[in-house]
């Protein structure tokens, strides 16, 4: 008989209601808790959103982002993103690089005696680079990027809400999104609470959360549609258990696999993407907790119409398309 490795007993039977308005007001609290850190302390906002100035360098040697790095150190920049460019269309002997500098104390752009410093510090490290471009970013396109991420969020969630009222009924839809927002909100205050760096790929991050958290969500809500046709005279509560207990497995499998994953990232993947995998791990905890404690419980807030209805010619027609 093969070996198969369960992160949970084959046969569980966890009351998942047990701590139901506990939970639910311990979320509600870390909500509200989350939107004053954010309308108190802000968001340390990276370069994508706060305005700076970016420096194209090339040079017939290859980029060393850690040289870079340690050549600007003692200029004292703040908040510094270096990245190597790739383009097939570039020469063997081509290495083109970007370096990123934030704006400070409010201004627009950073200036040219800063500017000269930083370039003067590179030709320290590879007095073959040149530096053809330098443009600068003020806080209105800043500000724009910022609301084209907020569209992009909420794009997401509306997306979702439209997809899980197809594929399922209109509770499960708001019971879906409104553990979402519960993850979007709860991740966003950490980062206020510890203002970690918040750039574009942190935006990324919150998206990738919502895709994660939903996939889970729709696992369990996938078994309790089975469930509530196979055990039609059973609470409906109970009906909620046995489809959490049952997908329980699952659910820890593919949580602790990604986590693996994750942290070792975390770990070793450096300053660089800290935030990005930050955020990512943080989320899939999260919204692992929403989608076993939170969407569930708020449809069985909300109920279900458990009445027998027509094969067809129903709204509800939507509820077996295959996805």
């Amino acid at each position: 008989m093969a070996f198969r490795l369960r992160l949970a007993p084959e046969h569980t039977n966890i009351n998942f209601f047990a701590y139901q308005w506990p939970m639910l007001i311990g979320s509600c609290i870390m909500m509200l808790a989350s939107i004053a850190l954010w309308a108190v302390m802000g968001l340390n906002f990276g370069i994508d959103f706060q305005g700076g100035t970016t420096i194209r360098t090339e040079s017939n040697q290859p980029v060393d982002v850690a040289a870079y790095r340690q050549a600007l150190t003692g200029l004292e920049l703040g908040d510094v993103a270096i990245t190597e460019v790739f383009d097939p269309t570039f020469a063997e002997d081509q290495f083109v690089a970007q370096v990123r500098i934030a704006a400070q104390d409010g201004a627009e752009a950073v200036t040219p005696e800063t500017i000269a410093q930083v370039e003067a510090a590179l030709q320290g490290v590879d007095p073959s680079i040149t530096f053809p471009s330098v443009e600068s970013v003020g806080p209105k396109v800043s500000g724009e990027l910022i609301w084209s991420a907020v569209l992009a969020v909420l794009g997401a969630s509306g997306a979702i809400l439209v997809y899980i009222w197809l594929r399922f009924e209109w509770q499960y839809a708001v019971g879906a999104v409104a553990a979402l927002v519960h993850d979007i909100i709860l991740t966003i205050g950490v980062f206020a609470l510890f203002q970690i760096k918040f750039d574009l790929a942190i935006v990324a991050a919150l998206l990738t959360i919502l895709g994660y958290s939903i996939n889970d969500t729709v696992v369990i809500f996938d078994r309790l549609r089975e469930n509530l046709i196979k055990y039609k005279t059973m609470p409906l509560r109970d009906v909620m258990n046995l489809s959490a207990n049952e997908t329980l497995s699952r659910t820890l499998m593919t949580t602790g696999t990604t986590l693996i994953a994750l942290i070792a990232m975390l770990i070793f993947g450096g300053d660089v993407i800290r935030g990005f995998v930050f955020a990512i791990t943080f989320g899939i905890v999260i919204g692992t907790y929403s989608s076993v404690y939170m969407a569930k419980n708020l449809v069985l807030m909300i109920g279900l119409d458990r009445t027998e209805k027509p094969k067809t010619g129903t709204p509800d027609d939507f509820a077996n398309i295959d996805a």
